[in-house]
């Protein structure tokens, strides 16, 4: 009870305030008697006007129930969800982070990984309008979020990013690169995109490789910035095993010690007709930013979610007509005026409880009972056009569904119907995600639409979802199970994905590159 109170303390005006009203009534009745028996005895006045000693009952309750609601409206009582949408301008931007074990190599103190870690933590404070998508690459590379405004989700991935996120040991820029432009690809907006990659250029590919995904990014329209970091001299790599502190050896027991290599990110950066921002520059957030700022920005409106929305009005209100009706009764309006007051009232009431979209609802709920028995063919349809609604929480679970509905067809089938169907899926959760773009089980659900058939996780979203070993979301009708109940279900289901794919990752075993190097 008291999560859905802001200020539980304020309960005690519940009892506090009506205990004040009635004493203030029951003394203000007591004055009125006293008056009224100096004209006449009790008896008397009974005969003569029973009303003025008859009074007083019903003002008490009516009134002593008002101020108990206005009592619990004071305490917070929040339920639900709060949606406020925010408009700004800016980019979208996609950081490529070298997660290889070179960049635990301490020439960069505490580490090269930390100092990255530092400079996105200030860029993403001085680009407060831009949206940020996270990827970590080695020996390949994963998608930790998709396009986002949310501080809170790039905070978490970021602070645990270290080698053992990505399950493939090496260094391998072409992956990253290919996946970056191929996410920044995806979007439909007017604005410039860019791909921010940091890592120490130590990279063990053909860079040939290196240069094709490059000019891919510069032929899409994407603007590449590559940042270095380390120092030339280079460093030995820290490894702890077991407790135990030594240093990272190869295959033939030599002590490994890498090196800042700024010509790889000089030339992708070149092929691309990017930037490259050396490792000992200063202030590498404020030149990311530099460049972020000559490109063309994107009007766009970002919604965002709060739990336990305020829900005050729904205890003012009827306060409020209770004392209304209090002050009609004192004033002893004509019966008319009272029955119409009275009627407008229950109207006003009602309001409250009217669904603007109820043709709306009764797709989706028919729709979403439809999957829950697997009727898939027969659920989209209704699910597509309950997300036309005007309600934007019913447009997101509509099409979240309906995107669940595709993902689901695209792994009983292979070939180019899968391909086809996982691009129905894509194309439903980013419309969900337009809605609510920090909704995590719509970002993990785009991930696996997006990856479909890749084995491993890459954590967070950025595991593969093939094999359909694992437990989906299983949405479920409103006919016995309310709307709020299907979502909760949803999002348990895909908890529980996360959690299978999270053991997935722990339990695999890095293999080394082709070329031996591991690091």
């Amino acid at each position: 009870m008291i999560r859905f109170i802001e200020w539980p303390l304020a309960l005690a005006l519940v009892l506090i305030l009506p205990m004040l009203g009635w004493l203030f009534l029951r003394a203000e009745r007591r004055s009125r008697l006293r008056r009224l028996t100096a004209l006449g005895t009790r008896e008397m006045l009974a005969r003569l006007a029973p009303y003025t000693l008859s009074r007083g009952a019903w003002r008490t309750v009516r009134t002593t129930l008002a101020l108990a609601l206005i009592g619990f409206a004071i305490a917070g009582p929040r339920w639900g969800v709060e949606r406020t949408v925010v408009r700004s301008n800016g980019v979208d931007v996609v950081l490529a982070i070298d997660a290889s074990l070179s960049m635990m190599a301490p020439d960069e103190a505490p580490s090269r990984l930390a100092k990255v870690k530092q400079v996105v933590q200030q860029l993403r404070a001085l680009s407060p309008n831009d949206r940020f998508a996270l990827i970590a690459f080695a020996g390949k590379s994963y998608i930790l979020t998709p396009l986002t405004s949310d501080d809170g989700a790039l905070g978490l991935y970021l602070d645990n990013l270290d080698p053992s996120v990505v399950g493939t040991a090496g260094s391998s820029m072409a992956n990253a690169l290919h996946q970056a432009t191929t996410l920044l690809s995806l979007g439909t907006g007017e604005g410039d995109r860019a791909v921010v990659m940091m890592s120490d250029g130590e990279a063990f590919e053909p860079m040939d490789a290196i240069d094709a995904e490059a000019q891919r990014a510069d032929h899409a329209g994407i603007a590449l910035v590559t940042v270095g970091f380390g120092t030339e001299r280079g460093s030995t790599i820290p490894i702890v095993e077991n407790g135990v502190a030594t240093q990272k050896k190869d295959e033939a027991g030599n002590v490994v010690v890498t090196h800042y290599t700024p010509e790889t990110l000089r030339r992708a950066a070149d092929q691309a007709g990017g930037v490259f921002i050396p490792a000992d520059a200063p202030n590498k957030a404020q030149l990311i930013r530099h460049v972020l700022d000559g490109l063309k920005t994107q009007a766009r409106g970002v919604s965002t979610g709060r739990d336990l929305a305020p829900q005050f009005l729904w205890f003012v209100i009827p306060a409020f007509l209770l004392l209304l009706l209090d002050a009609i009764a004192v004033l002893r309006r004509r019966r008319r005026v009272q029955r119409a007051v009275a009627a407008a009232a229950v109207t006003t009431l009602a309001a409250c409880h009217a669904s603007p979209d109820a043709h709306r609802i009764e797709q989706y709920n028919h729709g979403t009972a439809m999957l829950a028995h697997d009727s898939l063919k027969s659920a989209v349809p209704l699910l597509d056009s309950a997300a036309e609604s005007q309600t934007a929480d019913l447009r997101f679970k509509s099409a979240f569904n309906g995107g669940w509905a595709y993902l689901i067809g695209g792994r009983a089938v292979k070939g180019d119907t899968s391909t086809a169907l996982f691009g129905q899926a894509r194309r439903r959760y980013r419309l969900a995600l337009r809605v609510s773009p920090n909704d995590t089980d719509a970002k993990w659900n785009y991930e696996l639409a997006l990856t479909p058939h890749q084995k491993g996780g890459g954590g967070g979203g950025g595991g593969g979802g093939g094999g359909g070993a694992s437990k989906q979301p299983q949405p479920a009708p409103s006919s016995g199970l309310g709307n709020q109940q299907a979502e909760a279900l949803l999002n348990a289901a895909a908890r529980e994905e996360q959690d299978v794919q999270g053991d997935k990752q722990r339990k695999n075993v890095p293999q080394p590159p082709p070329q031996g190097k591991d690091w």
